[in-house]
């Protein structure tokens, strides 16, 4: 059975979000394509990801040098396990969609603070004489995103466009190259037009969803 994690990055719901609207109509139609797959929701803005702190990486410390997982204190052994539990799913995974807004040219920081929790050493990838080494491959990833402004290729805002970049990026270090995109863009800066542009991105991800 094929796993998919639809990974939401946004406090809003669909009424308010062109990409949280885009996103719903995508897992949507994906469910009536694809009936057996098993489709795991994780809201972001609801999930609880530690952050890399302190505690973290004392108990990632003891760990590492051969200590069980009773050695570490209350706060150490309650983070580094959520973490443990965060990583599992997401390498179980076959499929991920990710839906994220475009915040200050990047995405909220909920996102960061996962990539932090599955970006990791001898799990998703590993470090060689030749560079780091992806240990994921075979998996396939989408981003749903939306963009007040235009940052397409080729429009004058494109260089400053890092959420997507920076998602893409982070899947091929992973070893995960197959990696789409599906942008809404310019309901802000085009405002009589908005629903005219969430409309059109609803209806790509009907279209996408058929075939992801």
């Amino acid at each position: 059975m094929t796993k998919v994690l639809f990974i939401t990055a946004n406090p809003n719901d669909e009424n308010r979000s062109a990409s949280m609207a885009a996103g719903k109509a995508f897992i949507e139609t994906y469910k009536d394509t694809n009936p057996t797959d098993e489709i795991v929701t994780v809201d972001l803005f609801k999930e609880e990801i530690p952050n890399l702190d302190a505690d973290v990486f004392s108990g990632w410390g003891k760990l590492r040098a051969g200590q069980p997982m009773d050695a570490l204190s209350t706060e150490e052994l309650a983070k580094v396990s959520r973490l443990n539990e965060i990583l599992d799913q997401f390498v179980s995974a076959d499929k991920m969609i990710f839906v994220t807004p475009l915040w200050n040219y990047l995405f909220p920081a909920v996102l960061k603070a996962y990539i932090d929790a599955v970006a990791v050493p001898g799990k998703t990838f590993k470090y060689t004489e030749k560079g780091s080494e992806g240990l994921l491959q075979g998996k396939k990833v989408l981003h749903i995103q939306a963009r007040g402004d235009f940052y397409s290729e080729g429009h004058p805002l494109a260089h400053l466009e890092l959420g997507n970049r920076y998602l893409k990026q982070l899947m091929a270090i992973m070893g995960i190259t197959e990696f789409e995109g599906l942008f809404i863009e310019g309901h802000d800066a085009m405002r009589t037009k908005a629903e005219e542009i969430k409309a059109a991105g609803i209806e790509r991800a009907k279209q996408l969803a058929q075939t992801f």
